[in-house]
């Protein structure tokens, strides 16, 4: 069956029996019909929160498809469950650019989903619909400003840095012009979009932690200068209030359940690759004050995503996980080995020997934050015996616990081996991570510890743009926020070729982006964009609904 089959053949109990398994009165949720509800800011209990155990599940680097962080996210969680420990797991929104577009949805898989799928997957609650309109209304604002007459900044259109976005793939949106029409129609300036999971608005709402200090950042998001240099935020055109009433059910975590009927939270979608690729600080903070165990996931590999986690995310809000689950598939050390994608199905020790160094290499990214990993093997169908035993011989050699994990097919069940190693680390656990730079170091050195440390790179080369990005920065009094590196997930360089473990490679950082009201600075390296497209066969060519509202083709 299907992910979809499988999740129509599930019986859903009411939004209110989970609400009341999570620990919350019925009465205080807000319904999105009968599945889905939002969980109101006030039962977050820090003092509650500081006494559950954070678990993060990350992942080496992925195939196209990935490697199933999801699907282990929710299974491990399923374990604990079957183990007697109360836990929930936190996860991301889908976007729709990628449900539309290479990678289909992102509810988990087989056994081992968040439901109603077709809900989450497709909409959901709206938190995405008013990011979008949030952040669209700032840029609205700023054109108008542009335009008037009598309510003029004089801020120079050339320095505008601020997009539009969409949550959806479109290429065509990536550079743009706008203001065409004449006197009326606005100042013709040169623009784009960007996807809505790249929004700084995004950005914000996965790292605030109530709507006072929404505002606040909201407020702080640089837009560009004025004719006589003088910077201008978004305070300055009195957009915030508006922004944050837009948000103000945004703001909050939407509540769901698992396949086996367990609670599940899921809020915020930024990507991991062009943003922080986390949920929000908020949505942590409310499965920790209900949970002995909160299981969380950050996008991409390790390298992006449980970098910016670690070094953003658990800084700025305080948190501090007890352990790294590293999602690994005998698949993707094989396509880091040389197979090619057609054949990674195929039995291949060769190929999975010389793929294990990137395996290796994410292990040791764990190791410098001082928190102790778990390999989670994400088995899939097609894997021999003779490689699973392989993955297992080299855990031995490093001396790093390993579970074969099966949630696609058994669900928790597929994971209770792996939730019981998870455990023992968590019982073993007294001390918090060691974060991998300063904040108060400089902006270089802060992206050269990534780029060496974590990537692996031999040096950092800067261009033109990207040094008169630093002294911009430095004009502003920037330079104490932390970075979240804008890079390829499919390679540990900024050369997507550039598969396994590379070496003495050079990082270039083309320029680099102020997200002042999210709290961060942007490096962008190599090609990545913030504008995806979509493939030559995109998911969405499988989707239809017949007349009864059956969905169909969503995976």
């Amino acid at each position: 069956m299907t992910d979809l089959d499988i999740a129509k053949k599930v019986k859903l109990q009411h939004i209110n029996n989970i609400a009341q398994k999570f620990g919350i009165d019925p009465d205080d949720i807000e319904m999105y019909g009968k599945h889905k509800a939002k969980l109101p800011l006030s039962k977050i209990d820090l003092t509650k929160a500081s006494k559950s155990h954070l678990i993060l599940v990350s992942a080496i680097s992925p195939t196209p498809a990935g490697e199933g962080k999801t699907t282990i996210s929710i299974g491990l969680s399923e374990g604990l469950n079957q183990l007697g420990k109360k836990t929930t797991v936190v996860l991301r929104e889908p976007s729709l650019g990628p449900v539309f577009g290479i990678k289909g949805g992102a509810t988990g898989g087989g056994y081992s989903q968040v439901l109603p799928m077709e809900d989450i997957n497709l909409h959901f609650t709206g938190d995405f619909a008013a990011i979008e309109k949030a952040h669209n209304l700032l840029a609205a604002i700023i054109d108008n400003n542009i335009q008037s007459k009598t309510n003029s900044l004089g801020l120079d259109p050339r320095t505008v840095m601020w997009k539009r976005v969409i949550d959806l793939n479109d290429r065509a949106l990536r550079r743009t012009i706008v203001g065409l029409g004449g006197t009326t129609s606005g100042i013709p300036r040169e623009t784009g979009f960007d996807i809505t999971a790249a929004s700084e608005i995004m950005a914000i709402l996965c790292l605030t932690i109530d709507l006072n200090d929404l505002k606040r950042r909201l407020g702080n998001i640089f837009i560009g200068y004025t004719f006589d240099k003088k910077p201008v935020y978004a305070r300055d055109l009195k957009a915030e209030g508006a922004m944050a009433a837009l948000l103000k059910d945004a703001i909050k975590p939407n509540l769901v359940q698992t396949i086996e009927g367990n609670p599940a939270i899921i809020h915020g979608g930024p990507f991991a690759n062009i943003a922080q690729g986390t949920n929000s600080v908020i949505a942590t903070r409310m499965g920790m004050t209900f949970s002995e165990y909160a299981v969380t996931e950050a996008g991409f590999g390790f390298d992006l995503g449980a970098e910016k986690f670690f070094d953003i995310k658990c800084q700025s809000a305080g948190l501090s996980p007890k352990a790294v689950v590293l999602t690994t598939t005998i698949r993707a050390l094989k396509y880091h080995g040389g197979a090619s994608l057609d054949n990674l199905t195929t039995p291949d020790t060769e190929a999975l020997r010389k793929g294990i160094p990137n395996l290796e290499k994410h292990l040791e990214n764990i190791g410098r934050f001082n928190i102790t990993p778990v390999i989670a093997l994400n088995r899939f169908t097609t894997d021999s015996d003779e490689e699973i035993a392989l993955i297992g011989e080299v855990a031995d050699t490093l001396g790093v616990k390993m579970a074969v994990a099966e949630v696609w097919a058994k669900g928790g069940a597929g994971a209770l081996d792996l939730a019981s190693q998870v455990v023992a680390i968590t019982e073993k656990s007294d001390t918090p991570f060691t974060p991998l730079y300063d904040w108060n170091s400089t902006v270089q050195s802060k992206i050269e510890t990534i780029a060496t440390q974590i990537y692996g790179a031999k040096h950092v080369d800067y261009t033109a743009k990207a040094k008169k990005d630093l002294k911009t920065i430095a004009a502003l009094g920037l330079e104490h926020l932390p970075v979240c590196i804008a890079k390829t997930q499919k390679s540990l360089s900024d050369n997507p070729v550039l598969l396994g473990r590379p070496k003495d490679f050079i990082i270039t950082v083309r320029e680099i982006e102020i997200a002042a009201g999210a709290g961060f600075l942007i490096p962008i390296t190599g090609d990545i964009m913030r504008m995806p497209g979509l493939p030559a066969h995109p998911a969405s060519e499988n989707i239809t609904i017949d007349n009864e509202g059956n969905i169909s083709g969503l995976f």
